[in-house]
């Protein structure tokens, strides 16, 4: 047993590396593959003859299988019993016929508590990560190292031989091996930006692992699957071969060898019959396994897919005053966040990589939020999300929408608000879309899951939705494959995805990069319609400051998980009051002569847990002075309504 199991976790392996790509985004089905194999049919055929004999065998079978015939005993291959008689006359091929029915049982029982512990355990411990994967870990590991057999005969002991007993601890005893597979691919799944997308979506965990993340590991559990279906009829053959049988009277495979062994000398043609059907059903099933693999590696091969491109301390720091229409009472903010602080899991501990950030939307209102990678843009809109990577935690602050904080909700209410109240679109689109469904498949799940609507409404809704994004022939883009779309139609699907929910709050991460000039201003018109049609608010993350100009009435400026700056967008391109802010205002190229030189900020972003002390921005600023380096800078209104991080800013200003 533990040969077979450990065979197909090196097959398993093997598949993974085509399938982690999303080999499910080929048009072809796995099933077309393993028909071309002459060995994979042969190997079906057997198998499908053997069930077709076990539960027709009654219809079938020649005789009874417990009808003695004494004058007639250990005959070979005969006209009338054509694969002769045992040691009491009963026909060898009847017995052969319905033993097949206890050993496909049996098998059966084994291989479905195989399935659902390995499958169950392996996903929940890959998807949900924390705690629960460490716990699985654990407990994995100490029943690999419990000797299988030893248990299994333990447990037959004190069942006092129940075979359905025994087989349902065969079944636990081989799953660790097979869940340890499991987690390890639902681990690189989870990392997929359709993951992510689906869950900013509002979809529940348990729909994403049975629709998006299942389906990927469905090569690994054929595998292991028909590897360990032959494991399980060797294993029931061997215990009945030792006398542990549901009926002493019943036929079964091992119970037949036995009875062949002891008469070997008058008749060896006895081992041939259950000994060939067994052999080569245990051989059938190995095979099948080989042909799954083959046919998935196949197939990955064939599709096209893009590839996706020291200790910090957390101080608190007072609140920065609110916006004038908000202290004059005229309008409460859609979304709020006050002194948040995040921190991810590094090698020398805990760092902080957003740090002290206040910012507010209004409702109907776009709000821009500009700066290098690497300084926190994404992470603090995952953060409003509650979808920090793993080891990543909200270590202080408040995320307020609508009244709700999201920090301290429950996640139940969190995933409630996703997708039906604050959406999210990606910076990857085609990353983000699930490869196995079609692009009509994954918005009608979103607007079933919203709207509860039925099928036929879901699909009219559907249908709306792309051509509310301006999508050319809704009907044909949603019969496609995300692969089969091209940069600009993704974004415009992956718009529509988060439309689903109707939000009042979308977070657009970079949504046009990648994008030529002409489908990026495309995608900035219709967000702008979208935005005025259904009164939308906006966080607009970007580097492109003329993107920012055209659409945002205020903008954050962020650096190395400080906010250095915020105000109204025409004040921050006319009187800028931090060095950064003006570095990145004179790097753009749009705002260089013809044929000049596009000036550069010195150095570079540091990294998360490598920030310096004071001022993140003194080791690269032209204006660092002594006191900038001593302690931590605080934000300051430089003007009514307008804040910076800078001791400094009045020589910028004046």
């Amino acid at each position: 047993m533990s040969d077979m199991i450990t065979r197909g976790t090196q097959l398993s392996n093997v598949s993974l590396a085509g399938d982690s790509s999303g080999g499910g985004a080929g048009r072809q089905p796995v099933a077309r593959f393993i028909l071309r194999s002459p060995l994979a049919v042969a190997s079906l055929c057997y198998l499908a003859i053997l069930l077709l004999a076990a539960v027709a065998a009654p219809v079938l079978a020649p005789y009874d299988p417990g009808a003695l015939d004494l004058e007639r005993v250990l005959l070979g291959p005969t006209a009338e019993h054509l694969l002769g008689t045992d040691p009491l006359g009963r026909d060898v091929l009847s017995r052969l016929m319905y033993a097949g029915q206890v050993s496909f049982v049996n098998a059966s029982i084994a291989v479905v508590t195989y399935l659902l512990v390995g499958v169950s355990s392996g996903l929940i411990a890959g998807f949900l990560g924390g705690w629960t994967d460490r716990v699985f870990a654990w407990v994995v590991d100490l029943l690999i190292a419990i000797p299988a057999l030893i248990v299994l005969l333990v447990v037959i002991s004190v069942f006092g031989g129940n075979v359905v007993v025994a087989m349902v601890a065969l079944g636990i005893l081989g799953a660790p091996g097979f869940a340890r597979v499991v987690r390890a691919v639902t681990l690189a799944v989870r990392n997929e930006l359709y993951i992510s997308a689906a869950k900013v979506i509002g979809l529940p965990n348990r729909h994403i692992i049975a629709k998006h993340v299942l389906p990927q590991v469905a090569g690994p559990i054929l595998v292991h699957g028909s590897l360990f279906c032959g494991a399980a009829l060797l294993i029931d053959a061997g215990l009945a071969y030792l006398g542990f049988a549901v009926d002493p009277g019943a036929p079964t495979w091992g119970g037949m060898i036995v009875e062949a062994s002891t008469v070997m000398q008058q008749q060896l043609w006895l081992l041939v019959p259950p000994g060939v059907t067994l052999g080569l059903a245990t051989l059938s099933f190995a095979l099948l396994g080989d042909s799954i693999r083959d046919a998935r590696a196949e197939r990955s091969a064939r599709v096209v897919v893009r590839p996706s491109r020291g200790k910090h301390r957390v101080e608190a720091e007072p609140t920065p005053a609110p916006s004038q229409d908000a202290a004059e009472g005229r309008e409460i903010p859609l979304l709020e966040v006050k002194s948040m602080c995040v921190t991810l899991s590094t090698e020398n501990g805990p760092a902080a990589v957003v740090e002290n950030v206040s910012l507010h939307i209004g409702s109907g209102e776009t709000v821009g939020l500009v700066g290098e990678s690497g300084c926190g843009k994404s992470i603090l809109a995952k953060s409003v999300l509650g979808l920090l990577p793993a080891g990543g935690r909200v270590a202080g602050g408040s995320v307020v929408f609508d009244g709700i904080n999201m920090v301290t909700a429950e996640r139940r209410a969190v995933r409630r608000l996703r997708g039906s109240e604050i959406a999210m679109i990606s910076q990857e689109p085609i990353a983000s879309l699930d490869p196995v469904f079609t692009v009509g498949q994954q918005v009608g799940e979103l607007v079933r899951r919203h709207h509860g609507e039925g099928r036929r409404a879901s699909r009219e809704r559907m249908m709306d939705l792309l051509a509310d994004v301006a999508l050319p022939d809704p009907g044909q883009v949603a019969r496609r494959y995300p692969h089969e779309l091209s940069g600009g139609m993704a974004q415009r699907v992956a718009i529509a995805m988060a439309l689903a929910g109707e939000p009042r709050l979308l977070i657009a991460d970079e949504p046009t990069t990648a994008l030529d000039v002409t489908v990026q201003e495309e995608i900035l018109e219709l967000l702008r319609d979208l935005q005025h049609e259904r009164g939308m608010a906006i966080l607009l993350i970007s580097h492109d400051w003329g993107v920012v100009a055209e659409n945002c009435r205020r903008a954050y400026v962020m650096y190395a998980g400080h906010v250095v700056e915020s105000c109204t967008v025409s004040e921050l391109f006319t009187q800028p009051a931090h060095p950064y802010t003006v570095g990145l205002l004179a790097s753009a190229p749009r705002r260089t002569q013809p044929g000049g030189v596009i000036p550069a900020i010195p150095g570079r972003v540091p990294s998360p847990g490598y920030w310096p002390r004071g001022c993140h921005f003194a080791p690269r600023c032209y204006l660092a002075s002594v006191e900038c380096t001593e302690d931590s800078v605080p934000l300051v209104e430089s003007a009514p309504g307008h804040l910076t991080r800078c001791l400094h800013h009045e020589l910028i200003t004046a």
